[in-house]
């Protein structure tokens, strides 16, 4: 079951007596759970009728014996277990027992990060409840979620704005709904936020930077290129959300160049490649310095530095740094510095 799947059975009111929750998109998940508690448990009834357990802390008799007993004063119980994927197996053994006749009157929530569905457990969660995963947003899908969350908040969103937003943020949600309460704010009773209001909600010197980054990037130029990372890092930036930045920034160049080699205009590029014009033109320039061979290498370098950057080895500076050096085509600072004047 997808998460949108559950949330339409949240709002008819067809809430399941089990479910469990799991995937790599915290924000997602941590959305469901408010609406499921929302839907169920009246805030001045939480204290009886809520329940709160962690895998790492709590034996599934402790679990299933909170999932069993009656609501007071209200038609449901939750129960929800955090972390479920911490608990043990004769804890699962024993909450495999209630879930074969679960408490009508408890929604049974467990919340954790990978399951593995051949197993009995989640069998039968599947069968008696849902299981529901959480996947983490696709790059194409990002605007779309920014101008569905803004519609929620009485906005509507440029398409260039949604565009930049994304790009600023990435697929980290939680930020994303953060920066754009903050965008709805400085609009004001303005009904369209704009690209401005983007720029002015984020820090300038992030944006401009970012944007410096990837640019130089697309043009090769690795002493602008260095000198734009330098700042980031120095700013607070994760290594890894700026990996991200890059990642993206080179699919849209794989994408456009592709799309160039097949004759096709500037116009049908940014249809087909999901590009505001914006920045269009920006990215089908840039798209010029490289072949599609050159884009493949792109990418398994940027799957290795990936890779070294989540084992935790080694100083994550000196990675994308090293990256920065091959994306550019192996010029020295010198080089790239007389290339960016």
């Amino acid at each position: 079951m997808k998460h949108q799947d559950l949330l339409q059975e949240i709002e008819r009111g067809e809430v399941r007596p089990l479910y469990y929750l799991f995937g790599d998109e915290p924000y997602l998940m941590e959305k469901c759970v408010r609406r499921l508690l929302e839907r169920l448990v009246t805030p001045d009834l939480r204290d009886f009728n809520l329940t709160v357990f962690y895998g790492t802390d709590n034996r599934g008799e402790e679990i299933a014996e909170a999932a069993a007993t009656l609501p007071m004063f209200a038609s449901w119980r939750v129960v929800l277990v955090k972390k479920a994927d911490a608990l043990s197996a004769p804890s699962l053994e024993t909450l495999s027992e209630y879930i074969q006749n679960p408490s009508p009157s408890t929604c049974l929530i467990f919340q954790g990060d990978k399951i593995d569905q051949r197993k009995k457990f989640f069998l039968e969660i599947k069968k008696r409840g849902g299981l529901v995963e959480f996947k983490r947003l696709y790059d194409n899908q990002l605007a779309g979620f920014i101008r569905s969350e803004a519609s929620a908040l009485g906005k509507k969103m440029e398409g260039a704005a949604a565009d930049m937003l994304a790009y600023l943020v990435g697929n980290n949600l939680q930020e994303m709904v953060s920066e754009l309460e903050k965008a709805v704010l400085y609009a004001g009773k303005r009904e369209v936020i704009s690209v401005d209001d983007i720029r002015s909600i984020v820090s300038d010197t992030r944006v401009n930077t970012v944007f410096e980054l990837t640019d130089a990037l697309g043009e090769k130029k690795l002493y602008k290129a260095m000198r734009s990372l330098d700042t980031l890092l120095r700013g607070g930036e994760a290594p890894l959300l700026v990996l991200a930045m890059i990642t993206r920034h080179y699919r849209q160049l794989w994408k456009v160049r592709e799309l160039r080699e097949k004759k096709m205009s500037a116009q049908e590029i940014g249809k087909a490649a999901g590009i505001n014009p914006y920045f269009l033109q920006g990215i089908i320039r840039q798209s010029g310095n490289y072949t599609v061979p050159e884009l493949r290498g792109v990418f398994r370098k940027i799957r290795e530095v990936d890779t070294t950057l989540k084992s935790g080895r080694g100083k994550p500076g000196v990675y994308l740094e090293n990256l920065l050096f091959e994306l550019c085509g192996g010029e020295s600072s010198e080089s790239g510095r007389r290339a960016s004047q």
